[in-house]
Formats: C-alpha cells, structure tokens, sequence
C-alpha cells in the first residue's frame, strides 16, 4: 500500500485544525486569538518580532499586529536589547507566562483526547516517527 506524503500532510494539517479548533472558546476565555496564541507561545524561543515571523512562517506585518495586541493585554513587554540598543527584543510578563501555559494545557488536553484512540505502542512508534521526521538530515539530530 502505498502511502502519498501530501495526504499525509493534509491529515496532520486536519488533525491541528480540530485541536485548536476545540480550544477556541478557551483561547478566547484567555483573551487570545489563536494567532496570537502561536505568538506568545513562541516569545521565549524567538526574542524579536522578525525572528517569530520566520518561524511561525506569518507576514513580518501580521506579527507585528499580534505583538502590538499582546502588549496591549499586558502578556509581552518589550525591552531595549542591551546587545544593540537599536533593536526591542520581547519578554513575556507574569500574565503572559500563565495565559500561555494555560492555553498549552487545553491544547495538551484535547491532543490528549485524540490520542486517546491511539494505543500506547502506537503513541511510542509516532513519537518515534515524528522525531525522525524533524531530524537533520547531515546530523540525525532533531531540529527544534
């Protein structure tokens, strides 16, 4: 049986969807939407706007509207970089920290629920299919 990389794609792609889908009321109980949501949880990864646009693969301009909301909502500070006082780097706040892990839980949640379906060795064999699949090619390392 032969298996299309590009159906399976679409099926991690649904699969996502449905997830944050459910969490949607409870993003919204946060006072996030869900691109937001990608955002903040991306900050401590990606100090700076530009570096959060090139990971989450969104418009340079989109993340600066979702940066300017999550500051507005007291869950991002931005901070002069010491390293080059020209540039702002972004710290989550307090708030920022709690709504993200809040949110992560109900998205853990939910991917839970899923897996659910799935038995343990097959949760232990897609894990280990996951990882492969993000391993650098020359390395074999998992790329983050």
């Amino acid at each position: 049986m032969s298996v299309d990389g590009a159906q399976l794609w679409t099926l991690n792609q649904r699969l996502l969807g449905v997830v944050m889908d459910a969490c949607t009321g409870e993003l919204a109980e946060l006072g996030l939407e869900t691109k937001e949501f990608f955002v903040l949880a991306e900050v401590e990864a990606s100090l700076y706007p530009a570096e959060i646009a090139t990971a989450l693969l969104l418009p340079k301009a989109s993340v600066t509207v979702y940066v300017r909301n999550l500051v507005a909502k007291g869950f991002v500070r931005r901070e002069i970089d010491e390293a080059d006082l020209r540039r702002h780097r972004l710290v989550l706040t307090a708030e920022g920290t709690q709504a993200r892990d809040r949110a992560l839980a109900a998205l853990a949640a939910e991917y839970d629920r899923r897996l659910a379906r799935v038995t343990p060795q097959d949760r232990v064999e897609l894990q280990r299919i996951l990882k492969a699949m993000l391993a650098s090619p020359a390395s074999g390392r998992m790329r983050e």
